[in-house]
């Protein structure tokens, strides 16, 4: 049975035990409903809803996730916000590193 967002569970559960920090900023999950910074949120790498294996599913925090938006990773790794934050194609998880060796 998929989530709200279509994620499969076998999926949500593969993501749930592999992202334990935010795959972009890095900063630790916290069990707290109350920061939205410290809060995991679903993040689709590539946004296409449609895609929702493991190589695309992953979980950020609630700041990176709305600094994101729809914007292709690309571009966004370039934004004020990742250069403020010191978010690069070095720095982030395995995951993202992985998409972005398929498009370069």
């Amino acid at each position: 049975m998929a989530n709200r967002w279509g994620i499969p569970k076998e999926v949500e559960d593969i993501v749930r035990n592999s992202d334990r920090s935010c795959v972009y900023c890095r900063i630790q999950f916290t069990d707290s409903t109350k920061s939205f910074k410290s809060r995991p949120t679903w993040e689709h790498i590539i946004n296409d809803i449609r895609m929702n294996g493991p190589e695309n599913i992953s979980l950020c925090c609630g700041s990176c996730n709305a600094s994101k938006g729809s914007k292709l990773l690309e571009v966004w790794l370039i934004s004020k916000y990742c250069i403020a934050k010191k978010i690069t194609k070095n720095s982030v998880a395995s995951v993202v590193k992985d998409y972005l060796e398929k498009v370069n």
